[in-house]
């Protein structure tokens, strides 16, 4: 599979272009404030665009969703759509064919409750649940816990050498893998969950120590 990052604009947003190259099927996340740039890339490169993604109903991440769908006529789905074409919906374990390859979803609340993340072949792209070295801003204890065991549930369904295609260039690089993260990042390095929270109320102070930007 064949993966193209677009840096969108916004705050530092990303979105992707992913193709089954034995098809040339392909499903776009988070077009957000670029869309024109990826539906352009695609129809260069010779590609259909079937699905396209938002990994949480957050304005930076589905403001371009209209404008993409008169472009391609795909329709965006977020968590709990129903694609009008298959007829697959947006849930946890959903899988939606591509050519040679398919698209899990993964139901992985905490930044918001409609957080997910999208699994395909060898790419695993985040969203707001996880950053390279950081992981998505939460605004309660509760949303912390949700997004505890999310990531935690990545770490122990996916393969370590599965790449990490974030929703932001928020953290120490661009793209990362699940095995850098487990290794590096000092959230997922926490040996439980108040430990995690303590790390996130105090973040802040934890970045300065560590000269973290």
């Amino acid at each position: 599979m064949f993966v193209k990052q677009f840096r969108t604009g916004g705050d530092r947003n990303f979105g992707y272009l992913a193709v089954d190259e034995s098809s040339q099927e392909a499903f776009v996340v988070d077009p957000s404030y670029d869309h024109r740039t990826i539906a352009a890339y695609a129809e260069d490169a010779g590609c259909r665009i079937r699905y396209v993604f938002s990994t949480h109903g957050h304005a930076d991440h589905t403001n371009g969703n209209a404008a993409m769908e008169s472009l391609v006529g795909v329709r965006a789905l977020l968590f709990g759509d129903s694609c009008p074409v298959t007829g697959i919906r947006v849930v946890d374990g959903a899988v939606f064919p591509l050519g040679r390859l398919s698209v899990r979803v993964l139901h992985t609340p905490g930044h918001t409750g409609d957080s997910i993340c999208l699994h395909a072949g060898d790419a695993l792209f985040t969203g707001d649940t996880l950053f390279a070295g950081k992981v998505g801003g939460t605004c309660s204890d509760e949303d912390a816990q949700e997004e505890y065991h999310s990531l935690h549930r990545l770490l122990q369904e996916l393969p370590p050498t599965t790449t990490v295609y974030p929703g932001h260039d928020y953290g120490i690089r661009s793209v990362s893998t699940l095995a850098d993260e487990a290794a590096s990042n000092p959230f997922l390095q926490q040996p439980d969950f108040p430990a995690f929270l303590a790390l996130k109320n105090n973040w802040a102070a934890y970045k300065k120590a560590h000269g973290i930007k």
